[in-house]
């Protein structure tokens, strides 16, 4: 049986960044990895529901939302998926929108999106704060973040 793609990376040397995971015809999978997975240290499950809906939310309220088909977290508790058209968005095109939603999260002054019984069918794990301050340290991990970086050997 042929091994998953992401199974080959070396978890145990991993650092948190953002990485080309792989392309299946036109669409681009980034891995967005926030934490080493060998030393325990996951994000919590409000960290990711935080970061999933705020981003999930610029994501698909930005000017690429055409090419956005998915934002969310990893099984393994270490990051989240982002998937474009790459027909629409380029991988420098898509670098730069994570900058930017990153940023905007991070300063994010309203109401958590979603977090109602109505719209989301865990929102009491919801906290604007924690989705902050985690989209803050992501914003500054790939602020100078390029192309050239987002190969898993570099």
């Amino acid at each position: 049986m042929e091994r998953i793609a992401s199974f080959t990376v070396d978890h145990e040397r991993l650092e948190p960044g953002l990485y080309y995971s792989r392309r299946d015809g036109d669409i681009v999978t980034l891995d967005l990895r926030f934490k080493k997975p060998n030393t325990g240290d996951l994000l919590s499950n409000s960290e990711l529901h935080s970061v999933e809906h705020l981003i999930a939310t610029l994501l698909r309220n930005s000017q690429d939302k055409e090419a956005v088909i998915y934002f969310g977290p990893m099984g393994c508790q270490t990051g989240f998926y982002f998937l474009f058209d790459n027909r629409l968005l380029s991988c420098e095109g898509a670098i730069d929108l994570l900058r930017q939603v990153f940023a905007a999260a991070a300063e994010w002054d309203g109401e958590m999106p979603g977090k109602s019984s109505r719209e989301c069918g865990n929102y009491r794990n919801l906290d604007v704060e924690t989705g902050r301050a985690t989209c803050r340290f992501y914003a500054d991990l790939i602020q100078n973040w390029t192309v050239e970086r987002l190969s898993y050997e570099a």
